[in-house]
């Protein structure tokens, strides 16, 4: 025999059911406009205290991310990444779980058009940590001035440029993932070689703007 449905559990269940039927579009449309896939990038984050973590992107869309992490914002809070292929990208925590969050992007339509070109190489199946997204070329302005960390102002000479990064010839050795100024560019030191050392912008750099000041 079956129970009777008072009137407040049917006007629940009615609630539920709209409720479902107003969020459905927003999911679907959500995923319409973004498609996600899983990825393995490392990278950093900064919370708004300034403090710094490491962190590994293992889902990403053109709208945003989740990531491992020793430590987790809170849900509503700002945080600045630097994440390797992608360069940097401003969002606000989504979502919290167990080792990691979820961040929503606060970037422009195109920087999303990047992160999709980007994350349509990597989808490839040939992508490589030592890749390069954007082809290199040796630049006809190759001596420029170099930033360091500490403030100080060095001649160099650009060995090649693209749109991700540089190799730059120098006695100098900055540290590892220490942030350099290349001309007006700044980028994030990522291996030393026989010659000097190569950066990766923290932004893709616009052709135009690197053209004028490179060549």
């Amino acid at each position: 025999m079956s129970t009777p449905i008072s009137p407040e559990s049917e006007l629940e269940t009615t609630s539920q059911r709209t409720k479902r039927q107003t969020d459905r579009p927003k999911i679907l449309e959500e995923r319409r406009r973004f498609k996600r896939m899983d990825v393995s990038l490392n990278g950093r984050f900064m919370v708004e205290n300034t403090n710094e973590y490491p962190c590994e992107v293992f889902n990403m869309s053109p709208g945003g991310m989740a990531l491992w992490a020793p430590f987790s914002p809170r849900v509503g809070e700002r945080v600045i990444s630097y994440i390797e292929q992608m360069g940097g990208l401003d969002g606000t925590v989504t979502r919290t779980f167990e080792g990691g969050f979820a961040v929503e992007f606060k970037i422009s339509a195109r920087k999303r058009e990047r992160i999709a070109n980007v994350l349509t190489w990597y989808s490839s199946g040939e992508h490589n940590i030592e890749d390069r997204v954007h082809e290199r070329y040796a630049p006809r302005i190759a001596e420029h001035k170099l930033i360091l960390p500490s403030g100080t102002v060095h001649a160099c000479r650009v060995i090649d440029i693209s749109l991700s990064g540089a190799s730059i010839a120098s006695k100098l050795r900055p540290d590892i993932d220490s942030l350099v100024v290349l001309a007006r560019h700044r980028g994030r030191v990522v291996r030393h070689h026989d010659e000097g050392f190569a950066i990766e912008f923290v932004e893709v750099q616009d052709p135009d703007s690197l053209a004028r000041t490179f060549g």
